[in-house]
């Protein structure tokens, strides 16, 4: 069924969560068991008071958040999205997620809600940086400003470029694909009620139940991403698609 509406849709889109990078090692904020909860409050270091008023903290804390993620790398499932992307199976996708695995595994069309942990910026002149110097305790750029992960913190708003590509994609789409997403985080969550109203089929595919189950077409809950993509994939290359 969904291989057959991606088969058939004129602008798919999807949305990737959390879900989508734990598969591939990293740890989330909210997992009950693995995630970065249990070992620290992101609440309070992934601030901006923090890093005002926390700033080793902060720093170490973005250090252990960069180390990990260079010790990770895409999963299949990553991969078979930037395929999808290139048949013009799906015109973009959204993610919640920081990692740019979705990038590394080749997708092009990808609107980052939350920002990237690939890089820092230099709060005083802007300029990025590859975000591999906070391994190197290089913490300030030539100007002599600060470099703080370019990532959306706790206590900022979302980047409203970003939202409105987001919006018009949604608004756009005639086929939504959530993929490990909660959705209980604004205005990510709103995206698929966007979708909807605007006639377009919704799949959610998460571990959980969410709060948007009832206004989905298909839920499929308790199975891995990777898993699920790889039988769409199957599903499309034995159709001749």
């Amino acid at each position: 069924m969904i291989s057959s509406w991606l088969s058939s849709a004129r602008h798919a889109v999807v949305l990737t969560g959390a879900g989508m990078s734990t598969e591939s090692g990293l740890p989330d904020f909210r997992s009950a068991k693995t995630g970065l909860w249990n070992r620290f409050n992101p609440q309070q270091l992934a601030s901006t008071y923090a890093l005002e008023h926390q700033r080793q903290s902060f720093v170490e804390f973005y250090q252990y958040r960069i180390r990990t993620l260079r010790s990770c790398k895409p999963h299949e499932g990553h991969a078979i999205l930037a395929d999808w992307e290139q048949r013009g199976w799906i015109k973009q996708i959204i993610t919640q997620n920081v990692d740019g695995f979705h990038q590394q595994a080749g997708s092009r069309h990808v609107i980052e809600l939350h920002g990237s942990l690939r890089t820092v910026r230099c709060q005083r002149c802007g300029n990025t940086q590859d975000s591999e110097v906070y391994l190197h305790n290089r913490l300030h750029c030539e100007c002599g400003g600060f470099l703080r992960p370019s990532v959306v913190l706790f206590g900022e708003m979302l980047p409203e470029d970003a939202i409105e590509k987001a919006w018009q994609a949604a608004q756009k789409s005639d086929l939504l694909i959530v993929l490990g997403s909660s959705l209980q985080v604004s205005p990510a969550n709103q995206l698929p009620v966007i979708a909807k109203r605007n006639g377009a089929k919704v799949v959610i595919v998460n571990w959980e139940v969410t709060e948007l189950d009832d206004i989905a077409d298909i839920v499929i809950h308790n199975r891995k991403i990777g898993d699920v993509l790889r039988e769409i994939h199957h599903e499309l290359k034995e159709s001749g698609e």
